[in-house]
């Protein structure tokens, strides 16, 4: 039986995060104002996030679920047996089973994610599941250069990237990204999700559902900032908004300030106009040439392509 380590944890101390700190006082003094999307994800945010994945207006989640158990048998051809698996934003780990399920004797699997109490949580289940796995988890900010270990001699990495995360990058940022995932994969390859052009009150519904909770989902980063930062943020004079940029093929997600107001985060103050915005997220669509091209642009060679049959969502398998 192999080890059952759990690596790289990185306690936060109760000490708020210094980048989460720089990122939400720089991100309020441009116009217009931004906070990056990676800071959804503390804990209370993933959870939100999993809910988000079973809502009945978030096609990507059940749509690339299917696509991994249709296809698992090939996903496995193409790995290899005894190889190492390396997850971006690996979340609460569920899609990686259907994966690891059909290989042929991992050797390793290294989650990496940037919620560390989550992803400790959700790795120490997967190695009580896996007895016979390697699992160590790595708290990381992916899209930054993170020093793995040389893989053993002989065994073959491979990266997973579900769930459309790559949408979240502008296109010079996923280049960047991919750049990078091609050099720590050499050697092996790169699975990952990819969300598609489609029709746009389907992914309006995807983004602002009739439950609220992508609502809450985005409003959790002004939540987190309040507990972490000491900011005074009013929820409730906040909106959710989701709306479709058409010259940037992609869905923008915004906090809409309802008021004029003022936000207090410890000495400094922050003005906001009525109906001004905070952009927290964008995600863009692709179509399968265009991205093909992009991956290949990055130093992968992109091989297969698996869509549903609405062409939906895809994930595409790049040799690194």
């Amino acid at each position: 039986m192999k080890q059952q380590g759990l690596l790289d944890h990185r306690p936060h101390g109760g000490m708020a995060d210094p980048d989460f700190v720089r990122a939400v006082s720089t991100g309020l003094r441009q116009q217009p104002k931004s906070i990056p999307c990676r800071f959804f994800y503390d804990t209370a945010g993933s959870r939100l996030f999993d809910r988000i994945c079973d809502l009945p207006e978030y096609y990507p989640t059940r749509t690339e679920l299917a696509l991994l158990a249709a296809h698992a048998d090939q996903f496995a051809s193409l790995i290899g047996p005894g190889a190492e698996v390396v997850e971006f934003g690996a979340g609460s780990g569920d899609k990686v089973r259907l994966l690891l399920d059909a290989l042929d004797q991992p050797a390793i699997y290294r989650p990496i994610d940037i919620s560390g109490e989550f992803l400790l949580s959700s790795a120490q289940r997967l190695a009580r599941d896996y007895h016979d796995l390697s699992v160590r988890p790595v708290i990381a900010d992916f899209t930054q250069p993170i020093p793995l270990p040389a893989a053993r001699p002989g065994t073959r990495r491979v990266g997973f990237f579900p769930g459309s995360t790559i949408g979240n990058f502008a296109p010079a940022q996923a280049t960047r990204f991919l750049r990078g995932a091609a050099r720590l994969l050499r050697g092996g390859g790169l699975l990952i999700g990819v969300d598609l052009v489609k029709d746009r009150e389907v992914l309006r519904r995807a983004y602002d559902d009739a439950q609220g909770v992508t609502a809450a989902f985005n409003r959790n980063v002004l939540v987190r900032a309040n507990e972490e930062l000491g900011a005074d943020f009013d929820l409730d004079r906040f909106a959710h908004r989701a709306l479709f940029n058409e010259a940037h093929s992609r869905i923008e997600m915004h906090l809409v300030s309802q008021v004029a107001q003022i936000v207090r985060i410890g000495e400094q103050e922050f003005s906001f106009a009525d109906g001004e915005t905070i952009h927290t997220e964008n995600s863009y669509k692709y179509t399968v040439g265009d991205f093909r091209r992009l991956a290949a642009s990055a130093g992968f060679t992109p091989l297969h392509v698996w869509t549903d049959i609405d062409r939906l969502f895809s994930l595409h398998w790049l040799e690194a």
